[in-house]
């Protein structure tokens, strides 16, 4: 199985912190290393990194974080990073076989997260998205959250950052199939701007958009000088089996 991890965002909100947001260290280790490694934990044996805005030193730095993660990573660069993140799963997806992990570069998760969604694939689904139930989540942002309603058989019925009605909220973790990349192409095809949730609501109106709640383990969305503190100061802790093997 393969990993996805979408890093070609411009990152505005962290600026102020680094002009690099994928490179933005949380204690002391780079967000993107930190997914590198979390994928390759739960399963990965390659990695593709979906790359846009400063692609040029991005993809410089993937051979040294290569060797010292222990994985093979490949970079695809979007053509116009601009654009939504669906465009950026598009190009991702069309260097990968099958199944694979999709990861945002700035959202970190307690190892449990990614090791069950590892597992979650199905005849019934296109894709799997994990979920938190916890809508009052202090560590979510409400004004950037994507938020997602569930059917009473835990499928998606609507999602994005603007829906009327929801039940939990996007983790930005899922376990995509070939499916989601055709969804968002017939999405931008349709009409829509192309985002990550134009597919998934498409997958979600065909009933393809599966869910995995993740009961209460921890994550963290990295999008601004807040959460960056944040993650400073628990992800050291939520995160033992990779702080631990860095620094020991």
């Amino acid at each position: 199985m393969d990993a996805l991890i979408i890093a070609a965002g411009y990152g505005s909100r962290l600026r102020d912190i680094s002009d690099s947001k994928p490179m933005t260290p949380v204690a002391g280790v780079p967000l993107l290393e930190l997914g590198v490694r979390q994928a390759r934990a739960a399963g990965a044996a390659r990695i593709v990194v979906a790359t846009g805005h400063d692609a040029e030193r991005l993809e410089a730095a993937l051979p040294a974080l290569a060797a010292r993660c222990g994985i093979a990573i490949d970079a695809a660069r979007v053509d116009d990073w601009s654009k939504p993140n669906g465009w950026s799963v598009m190009a991702g997806a069309a260097r990968i076989d099958g199944d694979y992990l999709l990861m945002m570069a700035d959202h970190i998760f307690s190892g449990s997260i990614l090791t069950q969604l590892a597992r979650q694939g199905g005849a019934d689904r296109g894709v799997t998205l994990a979920i938190d139930r916890r809508i009052d989540n202090p560590l979510v942002d409400p004004d950037d959250a994507t938020w997602v309603q569930t059917d009473p058989h835990g499928f998606i019925s609507a999602i994005g950052k603007t829906i009327a009605a929801y039940d939990a909220v996007d983790c930005g973790a899922f376990l995509a199939t070939p499916e989601l990349a055709s969804a968002i192409g017939a999405a931008i095809a349709a009409g829509k701007a192309g985002s990550l949730s134009d597919g998934m609501q498409a997958l979600a109106d065909a009933r393809r958009a599966a869910t995995m709640e993740i009961e209460g383990a921890w994550w963290l969305d990295v999008d601004d000088p807040r959460a960056h503190a944040l993650a400073e100061q628990h992800a050291p802790r939520e995160l033992p089996e990779i702080y631990g093997a860095i620094n020991g």
